[in-house]
């Protein structure tokens, strides 16, 4: 498994988001207990968006679960920047033996 750092940002429908966000954080509760997102969550300054780490086989296959977010689906990202992410050291790292 390879991890992501995904950089997601929001368009200005700020009052839409409101109404999206409980399907959009249960839809990322469902990634968190499958194992797949690591953490996420939202800036806290600057244009609005969020960080969002997760594990996938590959690009691909992130960017069709990225594509099931309520947020995607409703037009609510206005950008998605998706990096591969070297973790080295940290609680989500595998402790080398």
């Amino acid at each position: 498994m390879s991890i992501f750092a995904v950089r997601y940002t929001y368009d200005e429908r700020a009052e839409v988001r409101d109404a999206v966000r409980p399907e959009h954080r249960a839809w990322l509760a469902e990634l968190a207990t499958a194992g797949v997102l690591l953490g996420s969550g939202p800036f806290t300054d600057g244009e609005p968006g969020a960080l969002l780490v997760l594990q996938s086989a590959d690009e691909s296959a992130l960017r069709t679960v990225l594509a099931q977010d309520p947020f995607a689906r409703d037009g609510l990202v206005a950008a998605t920047e998706v990096r591969g992410w070297d973790l080295v050291l940290g609680p989500w790292s595998t402790p080398s033996s």
